[in-house]
């Protein structure tokens, strides 16, 4: 249930202005919120919410505290950019655009809100215990919403008279076109200064501004649906993993003179995978890049170079893990050992088994990705740029691995003995890429002499 129109009715509020906002402050019923729950999906706030000792704790206060609970709280935070005002302390708000308009702050206040009206409405103290994140509550909230309604009470005391704190923010003047736009194009920044009690990363800001969208579309489905693309969403794979590996095709594009400082030494794929977002942010934002769409915060990918670059840079996930399963019998071609090497662990003595990172295949080995990554750049090696300024592969880079993996190898264990298979040494090390690269072009030149 996500209703087009929230009404909110408050007990009590005032109003101030300043620039292009107007901000409604109050306190609100619970009964007078259940259209807010409905709408709810905290597409617009930067961290998702899952269930904890904070939600607990807020729990805790209404059903111990009720009177001082308001005071207790911060409360809730709403942006709309379409409301009117309306008689008896009500206003009707419509999120035009779910991606920056909502729940900005609060969602574990609505999540812990919201858990304690379904407790009271299935009558069910062990429900809580499956509400493990927002998409969880939902979900329930859905399908107890007659029970819920249920529970109020128009004309008498009920239990969700209990008062919290909302906030609304709202263009100063709804008339005024240029006023709504430059409301709409604060609201990101509000949101990361009201979420500052936890560090707002890089990475979730990114999210919100849509730089990660095209590589998004661009994934298979089911790794896409692994990623943590902003904080607690659910996914089990951090977005910088895959940031950091789109700079393979990245680094070959001809970026125009006022980007040529945007830069990721190869290394940094592997130990500095923060300063891959940062640059990777960076290049997303300049305006020759990606423009806002309809005036807001939000951004559209408008640069065929960048573009190609990403869409093989959706590809790059399975490759990685195409070398992680096949690396071990590399190495073992000839003299190799791989499952005596010190940082090896063999499956079969491991109580959790081991998987690749992003397609979670099983694998007999468990070993740290520094080893690899020399070999993951290495595929840059097969990367060219057309007359238009996109990139391509120069070969399918599967069949390629397929081919030239253990000859590759067999040269790359120069580093491997050097360093005595140290995996933080190889991964920081500039000269373990320029060798795996060598060794690419050297067998790229071979099949194309062919």
């Amino acid at each position: 249930m996500n209703p087009d129109k929230v009404l909110i009715r408050y007990d009590q509020f005032a109003e101030q202005v300043e620039g292009p906002v107007k901000r409604i402050t109050g306190f609100v019923k619970a009964k007078n919120m259940l259209t807010l729950f409905d709408a709810a999906d905290l597409e617009a706030n930067p961290r998702s919410a899952k269930a904890g000792p904070v939600t607990e704790a807020i729990i805790e206060s209404i059903v111990e505290t009720p009177a001082l609970f308001p005071f207790k709280t911060k409360g809730v935070l709403v942006g709309s950019s379409d409301y009117d005002g309306l008689d008896r302390r009500r206003f009707e708000l419509r999120f035009q655009n779910p991606r920056i308009e909502g729940i900005l702050d609060g969602g574990h206040n609505m999540l812990g809100i919201g858990t304690h009206i379904l407790t009271l409405a299935t009558g069910d103290p062990k429900i809580a215990r499956r509400l493990k994140r927002w998409e969880d509550f939902k979900e329930a909230w859905g399908e107890h919403r007659d029970a819920i309604k249920a529970l109020v009470k128009d004309d008498q005391d009920g239990p969700l008279d209990f008062l919290v704190p909302l906030e609304i923010l709202v263009p100063s003047d709804v008339e005024d076109d240029d006023v709504v736009r430059e409301f709409s194009g604060s609201l990101l920044e509000i949101c990361a200064a009201r979420n500052n009690n936890v560090e707002l990363r890089l990475e979730t800001k990114a999210n919100q501004k849509g730089y990660y969208e095209s590589l998004r579309k661009a994934l298979p489905p089911e790794i896409a649906a692994r990623i943590e693309w902003k904080t607690n969403d659910g996914g089990d794979i951090k977005v910088r993993d895959l940031i950091a590996l789109a700079w393979v095709p990245l680094s070959v594009l001809e970026l125009p003179e006022h980007l040529r400082q945007i830069r990721v030494p190869p290394k940094s794929i592997y130990s500095n995978k923060g300063d891959c977002v940062k640059m990777f942010d960076e290049l997303m934002s300049d305006s020759s890049v990606s423009k806002p769409t309809g005036g807001e915060y939000t951004h559209e990918l408008h640069n065929t170079a960048v573009a190609s670059a990403l869409k093989l840079a959706a590809e790059l996930p399975k490759l990685y893990d195409k070398i992680y399963e096949a690396f071990p019998d590399a190495y073992n071609d000839g003299e190799g050992r791989f499952g005596r090497l010190t940082v090896v662990k063999m499956a079969k003595d491991m109580r959790s088994k081991p998987t690749t990172h992003f397609t979670s295949r099983p694998v007999v080995y468990s070993y740290p990705d520094g080893l690899i990554m020399p070999l993951v750049y290495g595929l840059k090696s097969l990367i060219k740029l057309d007359e238009d300024g996109r990139v391509q592969w120069s070969e399918d880079p599967s069949a390629f691995l397929d081919d030239c993996l253990v000859p590759i190898v067999k040269k790359y264990r120069v580093i491997m003995d050097a360093f005595r298979a140290d995996p933080q040494k190889i991964g920081k090390n500039e000269g373990s890429y320029e060798l795996v690269l060598d060794a690419f072009e050297t067998e790229l030149l071979k099949r194309q002499a062919v």
